[in-house]
């Protein structure tokens, strides 16, 4: 696997986790609210994946050898992509957090 590669898979990873891990919106909009409700963090995780999916497009592109993808493709890498959350998932709402 090349470097470009590698770099996608870190970057889907952290894209993955980007909405658990904070209550700000994409990491850099804050909210009103104390805390994100879970329908916001399925969209953010929704717009997260289709943002690392172009910037994986446009590096594919760039290197000369762009495929063409059927559905199948999109369905396992969404899949892939909703288990990468997991930790942050994990993270926001199974850990017991002490309150002082």
């Amino acid at each position: 696997m090349s470097a470009a590669g590698w770099f996608i898979v870190l970057l889907a990873l952290a894209g993955a986790n980007l909405p658990f891990v904070n209550q700000r919106l994409f990491g850099v909009v804050s909210l009103r609210t104390r805390k994100k409700s879970a329908w916001l963090r399925i969209v953010e995780l929704i717009v997260l994946y289709f943002v690392v999916g172009a910037f994986g497009f446009l590096l594919e592109a760039r290197a000369g050898n762009r495929f063409d993808q059927g559905w199948q493709f999109y369905a396992i890498t969404f899949s892939l992509f909703v288990v990468f959350a997991f930790p942050g998932f994990t993270w926001q709402y199974l850990v017991k957090r002490r309150t002082a």
